[in-house]
Formats: C-alpha cells, structure tokens, sequence
C-alpha cells in the first residue's frame, strides 16, 4: 500500500461509512480494484479509519447525546443486541463472511430491492426520535447486527427498521448516526486490540494510518450534513438503483466473481 491507496481507501470509507451503500463493501471491493492484498495491516487499516469516519460525529452529535438521558438510554438499549451478535460471530464474521465474494453481491443485490420495495409501499412516515420505546430500540439494534454481513450497511438496516416503525426517514438517519458511535468505537476497538502487535510492529504505516484517518474523518463529516439534509426531502430509492448499477457493473467486470 502507499500514500494514494490510503488517500483513497480514506475518501471511501468517508463517503459510504453514513450511506446506506456498506463501507465494508465497498472497501472491500476498492481494495481488489487497486490490486491490494488481503494482508493483516490491510485489515487493520480499514478498521482503523473506521476511526476516523466515527469523530466526525463526535464534533456533530457527541453533546446531543449526552444531553438527552432518554435518548442516550435507547441507543444503549440498541447496542446491546448489536455488540452481543458481533462479538458472538466476530470469528465467523471475519473468516467466513468477509471472504464470501457471492454472500456479499448477493446481499449488496438484495438490499437495494428492499429499498426499492419499501420506498414504493408508501409507508406513513410521522415519528421522530423522541418517541422511540425501549422495545423499539431493541429491535433496532437486532436490525443493525445484520450489518455485520458485508453488503447489509448500518446505516441501511437501521433506517429499514425505523421506517417499518413509521419514524420519518431524516430522523432514522439522526438515530443511526448516534447509534453508530458505540457500535463503532466497540467494534474498531476489538479489532485494535486483537491486532495490537501488528500495530505496534509497524515502521512505516503510521503515515499511511494516519492519511486514511484524517481523510475519512474530513469526507464523513459533510456526508452526515448532507444525508440528512437530503433524506428530508427524498427517499431511498436511488440508494437501491445505485446498489443495482454497481453490482450490474461489478458482475459485468468480473470483480468480485
């Protein structure tokens, strides 16, 4: 890897990490195209710029949730089911699902329908986040473990549910946001950890690190201010058409098959 790779792989996870599109996949898929092997530091790097797409919300949302003890509860309620999945499968996750070319494609394919799908059943969306319930929160944080397949996306999952549950699409958004700010910072910090002699045998990678973490952090912080801007007046449809163009373009090139 070098400076443009993680200059790079930076501005995607900034641009996909808040997006209903899965960072992961799209890493993933970024990683093969500019012919970067499936090392150990490779790994970690995407981890670790994970990082950086997270302080982007600790400038924007850190205050609001800490200021709200009801909103800060629920989105403790969601973790819970998210981090006892996650830690549960985390070998399985990343021996398994993360090297299932097809499992990803199929799943990226199957996502973008249901957005489609959903946006077009018209559903009554009137709820902000004030009015989530305990319950409510848990089965959010069931829906967003379904993220740890590649393909699936936070982001994704969570504004499903919420629609499901009538909340505006804007203020699923909101909750996704917060609720990836432990989910994050949990699954960054496992996977730091886990790998912390490789991170303390490293020369040369701190740049590298440090350039992926500063450019995800930089491209993620107007991606929130953006998404909710524009979920506020639009749907999620051209989400599912985008995940369909790209697997057309993907199964078409042979990139992932």
């Amino acid at each position: 890897m070098n400076y443009f790779d993680a200059l790079i792989l930076g501005i995607v996870e900034g641009l996909t990490e808040f997006l209903p599109i899965s960072s992961t996949f799209h890493l993933i898929v970024t990683s093969k195209i500019l012919g970067l092997a499936s090392t150990d530091f490779l790994k970690m790097f995407e981890v670790f710029i994970q990082s950086g797409a997270i302080f982007a919300l600790v400038f924007i949302y850190l205050k609001m949730l800490f200021s709200d003890k009801k909103l800060f509860i629920n989105v403790i309620y969601s973790f819970i089911p998210t981090a006892i999945i996650g830690f549960g499968l985390h070998k399985i996750i990343k021996t398994i699902f993360f090297e299932s070319n097809i499992l990803m494609l199929s799943v990226f394919v199957l996502v973008g329908i249901i957005f489609i799908y959903i946006e077009r059943s018209h559903l009554l969306l009137s709820k902000n986040i004030e009015s989530l319930t305990v319950r409510q929160a848990l089965l959010i944080g069931l829906a967003q473990a379904l993220s740890v397949i590649p393909g699936v996306s936070r982001a994704g999952s969570v504004i499903v549910a919420m629609m499901f549950m009538g909340y505006k699409r804007d203020e699923s958004a909101k909750y996704t946001f917060l609720l990836s700010l432990p989910t994050i910072f949990a699954a960054s910090a496992l996977d730091l950890y886990q790998g912390r002699e490789l991170l303390g045998s490293l020369q040369g990678g701190y740049t590298l690190l440090a350039i992926g973490f500063l450019t995800s952090l930089f491209v993620a912080y107007f991606v929130v201010k953006w998404l909710i801007k524009y979920l506020s007046t639009h749907t999620l449809e051209i989400f599912g058409y985008y995940r369909l163009a790209v697997a057309t373009i993907l199964i078409v090139f042979k990139v992932l098959l």
